[in-house]
């Protein structure tokens, strides 16, 4: 059976309002060189899946410069390959109008068109903001085997309250057949499967689910959809075991890529034999580091040129760290310039900022201090 796929780039920005400001959720840097849709499309790709469609909303202008035609992704194809679905938003619509698509089906009702000239049979849908490396061609033939309506990909984790309240709860029985959903639930704590909002189903049977939410003035999918059918649909929870994040806030973006740091996550993500992370190739000369630099666990991206002392951080393409510059639990984004002597400490500097001579920036592991893109400090 042939399988195409939809990547929701937008209905998350509210998340991370400091990163998305003049980008999507999808095109948010991650992890020295790549960006959150990088692990999504890699996954798809990786599985087989030759056509992707992207829905957008607003502010996927780097997106766009980002998956270009494709190539790097091997998308670059006549038959498939990758389009951005942009809104479909007519001149004389109202501000309110062009502000609701902020969920799943909101976002495929406006991709309807799109969906039905599709030829293929099944259909993957998955957000943007889920850093994995799952194998969705086993996913694929769980959901054949068991006949399911719907697969749900799904992991065990040790929920606290706080974090239990990010997340979609799916209970299930023995054979793995669904039979409960807790969407966002409070005072919930101890070990838990969630879902990963990756799905699987059948072309066709999205296209009614779509035509049936429209018709009744349905918006979630979760509430609206699976909840409200998990007894009439056979909903399957297909349980990954790998690594897994999701990030809902700019102190879990730090977290989450401070992890990389840790060489067992770096192999869950990119050590995996057959399933490497693809993303758009600049060609930059390698990094330089001078006699004055001294680095330690930390990761760099090419182009950079390393001057100063770096500790426990991510660097991007194209920066430069001066003399006597300290750079400790930080992330900095592509070509942002710390000039000698500063000192930047947990600290999250976007694209193009400079720090001047003798600025210091600090944060907290919890409270990570962000400069916005562009900024001269």
């Amino acid at each position: 059976m042939s399988v195409t796929g939809i990547i929701f780039s937008n209905i998350h920005d509210r998340n991370l309002p400091e990163l998305t400001r003049l980008r999507t959720m999808a095109s948010v840097p991650f992890g020295c060189r790549y960006r959150f849709i990088d692990f999504t499309l890699s996954n798809m790709v990786n599985s087989g899946v030759t056509s992707v469609g992207i829905i957008t909303q607003t502010n996927y202008q780097s997106l766009s410069d980002h998956i270009g035609t494709g190539k790097d992704w091997d998308l670059a194809t006549r038959a498939g390959g990758v389009k951005l679905i942009s809104p479909n938003i007519t001149a004389f619509a109202n501000d309110n109008v062009r502000s609701h698509i902020s969920s799943r089906l909101e976002s495929l009702k406006s991709a309807t068109v799109y969906i039905s000239r599709r030829k293929e049979d099944l259909i993957v849908l998955s957000d943007c903001d889920v850093i994995c490396n799952i194998d969705l061609g086993d996913m694929i033939a769980f959901h054949k085997k068991t006949g399911a309506d719907i697969t749900l990909a799904t992991k065990k984790m040790k929920l606290t309250p706080d974090l239990a309240v990010k997340n979609v709860i799916i209970n299930k029985d023995g054979d793995g057949r669904v039979n409960d959903l807790l969407i966002y639930p409070f005072d919930v704590s101890g070990e838990h499967s969630v879902s990963l909002n990756i799905m699987v189903l059948e072309r066709e049977k999205l296209l009614n689910i779509v035509n049936d939410a429209s018709a009744h003035g349905y918006t979630s999918f979760n509430s609206d959809v699976l909840l409200r059918n998990v007894h009439s649909y056979k909903i399957m929870a297909y349980e990954y075991e790998g690594y897994f994040a999701c990030v809902s806030s700019l102190s879990e973006y730090f977290s989450c890529s401070l992890e990389l740091l840790d060489p067992e996550v770096r192999n869950a993500l990119f050590g995996i034999k057959n399933r490497p992370i693809y993303t758009k190739i600049r060609n930059s000369p390698p990094t330089r580091y001078t006699d004055a630099a001294t680095v330690s666990n930390s990761l760099f991206a090419d182009g950079c040129l390393i001057e100063g002392h770096v500790e426990n951080s991510i660097i991007f393409r194209g920066v430069t760290i001066g003399k006597g510059a300290v750079v400790k639990d930080s992330i900095i984004m592509q070509d942002s310039v710390i000039s000698a002597g500063a000192q930047i400490n947990c600290s999250v500097l976007d694209k193009n900022v400079v720090v001047k001579e003798g600025v210091r920036l600090s944060g907290h592991s919890t409270l990570p201090f962000y400069v916005p893109k562009n900024t001269i400090v």
